[in-house]
């Protein structure tokens, strides 16, 4: 198989994507004065639905994050309640993509924490988890809920292990064990049956995540992958990376063979990271990178030349990451086909970026909002592991979204050891993220050992003085008789 090499620059091809622009929202409709996460972690730090909008915050102690209703933009108070359970920094936030108020996050401190946002959002900081999930020995960088299932969710850790946990019962179900290093991405097929991974040891992986199974590899020695996303039903990957030039690159994967790419295209020369965005409604590819201002989009289709270079949004103000607004939640009247919330550290400032398609007449576009997947999932998290896959339930944009979700998520009650001795939790899994807090967690220890050792040798003394009282009873009865 040959490798195709193809230009960006535009051509003259018909698309009704073709004149697709981004436009910012005004200034009252962003959010400023967030003080997002200075974390140099590569991940977006923003999660997006139809409801809230939740940031990864800059915290002095542990590590917390704001979540902020989406029509309630405009400046943020100073004391904003935030969600600051976690003992170390959070690295990644996912909303529930059925339970519009449910969230997971995960941190350094090695755990998962699965929260639940009240209606109308924060009144006061929320310290406590529905489900606090604990499995992975090192800090934990990635979650992605499954698409089609309502109670699986995946985890990859610092570890080099993805877990697989079942909300229903509140624990881990399954351990993907086949990464030398860490997982830098994950990414689903459209049905959930497939997990595609990219690692640090410079493999493209796609797996089977009930067995664990690795069915198909990719040595990449000529494109560095840094992150992987599924192409929809197209069984596509494609994949943003370095070549061995050092220039940014984008790769096109068949799933069943990745022995060679497809296609490959060299982007520019800059360093920050590729973020890759698949609109699988539209077939279109938005590339964004960490710390450049600009967004390019892309069109897929299946013959040649592969990826078709449309446009690009472009803006002076670098972004260190990116929210997607899900379907629903999309303006159809205005033409919407996608939006992203873009994160700009140095202001403070969340901005609203709406990709339009141009259209003259104000009724309901069909042709650009096919049927999409809904709010109501396939199937239960039982049912999945199971091994049964079915592909998501489907909505109209034009009548569905606005229906409500009368789904109610239940955490399992899990009974909470404890063995607190003179203060500490034993069994509390939660390592020290500083050198100070390691010291301090020694000393401890070593005055609790120094303690039970007194206490030890109490206890002896008391001991043997009771058994020798004992023996003087013995020993004087019998001349009492």
């Amino acid at each position: 198989m040959t490798v195709s090499k193809m230009s960006w620059r535009p051509t003259y091809r018909s698309s009704k994507f073709r004149n697709v622009y981004g436009k910012v929202a005004n200034r009252e409709h962003c959010f400023d004065g967030v003080p997002i996460t200075k974390n140099v972690h590569d991940n977006h730090f923003c999660a997006v639905n139809s409801k809230f909008l939740a940031v990864v915050t800059e915290s002095a102690g542990g590590g917390s994050f704001i979540v902020i209703p989406v029509s309630q933009s405009g400046r943020l108070d100073s004391h904003y309640p935030k969600v600051c359970g976690h003992q170390g920094n959070v690295l990644d936030i996912k909303w529930n993509p059925f339970f519009e108020n449910i969230i997971a996050s995960c941190s350094e401190d090695t755990s998962v924490r699965v929260w639940e946002i009240p209606e109308g959002g924060l009144r006061r900081n929320m310290t406590e988890a529905v489900l606090e999930l604990y499995g992975h020995s090192r800090r934990v960088g990635l979650i992605e809920w499954h698409p089609t299932s309502s109670g699986i969710l995946f985890s990859a850790g610092y570890d080099y292990k993805i877990l697989i946990w079942n909300l229903e019962i509140g624990d881990p179900v399954k351990m993907i064990d086949c990464h030398a290093d860490i997982i830098l991405s994950m990414s689903f097929n459209t049905d959930g049956s497939l997990l595609a991974t990219s690692c640090k040891d410079k493999k493209l992986r796609v797996i089977e995540p009930r067995s664990g199974r690795v069915l198909q590899q990719a040595n990449c020695k000529n494109h560095r992958v840094n992150r992987v996303v599924f192409l929809g039903n197209m069984k596509r990957l494609l994949t943003t990376g370095v070549s061995r030039w050092n220039t940014r690159q984008i790769a096109l994967w068949d799933q069943e063979d990745l022995s060679m790419p497809i296609a490959e295209e060299d982007i520019d020369g800059l360093s920050g990271l590729l973020f890759p965005f698949y609109d699988a409604d539209t077939h279109m590819l938005y590339l964004a990178g960490k710390g450049d201002g600009n967004i390019r989009y892309f069109e897929i289709t299946t013959e040649k030349p592969y990826i078709q270079y449309l446009m690009e949004f472009r803006s002076p103000a670098p972004q260190k990451g990116l929210g997607v607004m899900p379907k629903h939640g999309l303006d159809v009247s205005a033409c919407e086909v996608y939006r992203f919330y873009k994160l700009v550290t140095l202001k403070g400032l969340i901005e609203p970026v709406s990709m339009i398609v141009p259209r003259r007449s104000d009724t309901y576009q069909e042709d650009i909002y096919p049927m999409t997947a809904g709010t109501e999932p396939a199937l239960s998290a039982s049912e999945w592991l199971s091994g049964i896959d079915r592909d998501p339930i489907l909505m109209s944009m034009k009548d569905g979204y606005h229906r409500p979700n009368r789904l109610v998520f239940k955490a399992p009650v899990k009974e909470k050891k404890a063995m607190v001795v003179n203060g500490i939790d034993l069994l509390e899994n939660v390592p020290p993220r500083t050198e100070n807090e390691l010291l301090r967690m020694f000393f401890r220890q070593q005055d609790e050992l120094r303690r039970l050792k007194e206490e030890l040798t109490t206890k002896d003394v008391r001991i043997r003085q009771l058994e020798l009282e004992l023996n003087n009873l013995k020993n004087v009865s019998p001349n009492n008789v």
